[in-house]
């Protein structure tokens, strides 16, 4: 194992605890970059990630036990993650964690979450919400997150058509790479189009202009989807506002919006419930789920890899089933750590004189500012006792 001795930033990557996480918020490739660049990168073990521990090692990453960082991290490291923190503890948090905490945008236990920071004197930079100067994120998961929601929803609707008074589709596990997961749609394609009349199902896309949307256009492409059966909603065309009762025209609906104010919903119960409803399959990939806003306020709770959909309660004798998964992208999780580690690399390397930059700086003040809003809150609820 190969020690790095610098005087420059400390990373300390986590090993994440979500199941069936793989993705890594630091590929090798990266910490190596970083590493050159006089960081210091320590990296925990872990047994999901799908970058093996050698290949920290062989970079020059120190490697150290699963969750050390609870108790071995210096004060002065920096945490970094991609998915929530451990579930079940509630103890103060003093470290400057780097990752999506998910708490920024009134989310369940978002309240929480924050005390927990302030409890320890410790600081949130979202990945979320690193933003340059034209308000644009610096890296972000959308075109991964949008091509594995098209594939899960196309999986799923397959499934409806081979099983149709059978289970839902079970457990869903990662692919080595895109081509194993176009090459296993095509198959499933195969199989499903003699059922429906050798009839393309018709997808529709909403924010399909948008990183995450341009992803799910992608993968419908190259499983042979024709062009004409991928239906492409951006601003211009949800400019009326909700409800939309082109969405249950479709078969499949893949919602790929960011959502940050509240919005009219895109639909509603009782269009779910309408008799002439052909829609079966909706992806949230935005997966606003815990938010108030949601504009698809027809189910309520994160679905998973293992149990990838819900059912949607209707009176119609059509099914429907919501995929939610909240990280979709693990389903390519090498070429999706790739792609947003390289993304994120020149943000990383900032750090070196993080006063100065306008990304971190930015970070840090939106973290404040929820914090002291938290606090509001809480102050307000005391004072009601």
């Amino acid at each position: 194992m190969l020690v790095n001795n610098t005087t420059g930033p400390h990373l300390w990557l986590r090993a994440e605890t979500k199941p069936m996480e793989h993705r890594a918020a630091l590929t090798p490739s990266t910490a190596k970059k970083l590493i050159d660049a006089g960081f210091r990168i320590t990296v925990e073990k872990s047994t999901q990630r799908i970058f093996d521990n050698e290949e920290y090692a062989k970079v020059g990453c120190t490697i150290v036990p699963f969750l050390s960082w609870k108790t071995d991290a210096p004060s002065d490291a920096y945490i970094v993650g991609l998915k929530e923190l451990p579930e079940n503890d509630n103890s103060p948090l003093h470290h400057t964690h780097i990752f999506f905490a998910h708490c920024f945008k009134n989310q369940a236990g978002w309240k929480e979450l924050l005390y927990r920071f302030d409890a320890g004197k410790g600081t949130i930079l979202d990945l979320e919400f690193l933003n340059d100067k034209q308000g644009r994120r610096v890296a972000a998961f959308g075109f991964m997150a949008g091509f594995a929601g098209a594939a899960v929803s196309l999986d799923v609707w397959c499934h409806q058509l081979l099983h149709p008074n059978g289970p839902s589709l079970g457990e869903i596990k990662p692919y080595p790479n895109e081509q194993a997961l176009i090459d296993y749609a095509k198959k499933r394609l195969a199989e499903a189009l003699p059922l429906n009349g050798n009839r393309y199902p018709t997808i529709m896309v909403m924010g399909a202009l948008g990183r995450c949307g341009s992803g799910a256009v992608s993968f419908a492409r190259k499983t042979g989807i024709p062009e004409e059966n991928i239906i492409k909603w951006d601003i211009q065309e949800t400019r009326r506002g909700g409800p939309f009762p082109e969405i249950i025209a479709s078969d499949i609906f893949v919602n790929c919006i960011y959502l940050n104010k509240k919005i009219p919903p895109f639909i509603t119960q009782a269009m779910i419930d309408s008799p002439t409803r052909k829609l079966t399959v909706i992806c949230d990939v935005s997966c606003d789920t815990t938010n108030p806003n949601n504009p698809i306020p027809v189910y309520s709770i994160n679905t998973t890899f293992d149990k990838p959909t819900v059912p949607v309660k209707t009176s119609s004798t059509t099914p429907l089933d919501v995929i939610s998964i909240d990280h979709l992208p693990t389903l390519l999780p090498r070429e999706s750590s790739d792609m947003f580690s390289h993304d994120l690399l020149p943000t990383m390397l900032e750090l070196r004189t993080r006063d100065q930059s306008s990304v971190w700086k930015d970070a840090e003040n939106l973290f404040k500012e929820k914090l002291a809003l938290a606090k509001r809150n809480k102050s307000v609820f005391v004072a009601k006792l």
